[in-house]
């Protein structure tokens, strides 16, 4: 069964580099602009429909919205000079993040990371000691 996969996967790629030969693909709309392609793959088909949706209503799903806070946080956090007030923000990053991870189902692989503060005070030229909220 797999080697009838192989053979079909064969022949879409010949006539995708026909058509493309021919110049079949020169009109599309887009051409030249780099794709807007969100990953949705970890979402069951049946989801993916009702998710679109609710994007397209503003609406966004908890797991998307926990990424959401993560991203924005993230970019706070790249402005923040004060010490104190970054390892605040990084605790509030690192529960934002356990939280997205505990909803989803996915191998601890796969998981995202936490940002640690010792390694923001590296970066910063710090000594990593001093007062803790």
């Amino acid at each position: 069964m797999g080697n009838i996969f192989a053979i079909m996967d064969k022949i879409a790629d010949e006539r995708i580099r026909e058509a493309m030969d021919r110049g079949d693909f020169d009109d599309l709309p887009g051409k030249g602009k780099p794709l807007d392609m969100e990953d949705d793959s970890h979402l069951p088909p049946d989801l993916r429909v009702a998710y679109k949706i609710l994007k397209n209503a503003d609406c966004l799903p908890a797991e998307l919205q926990l990424k959401k806070e993560i991203r924005t946080t993230e970019e706070l956090l790249a402005g923040i000079q004060d010490e104190r007030e970054k390892y605040r923000q990084l605790k509030k990053l690192n529960f934002l993040i356990m939280k997205y991870n505990m909803s989803r189902r996915v191998s601890a692989v796969l998981e995202e990371n936490q940002v640690y503060h010792e390694k923001v005070l590296d970066r910063l030229g710090g000594t990593g000691g001093g007062s803790r909220d």
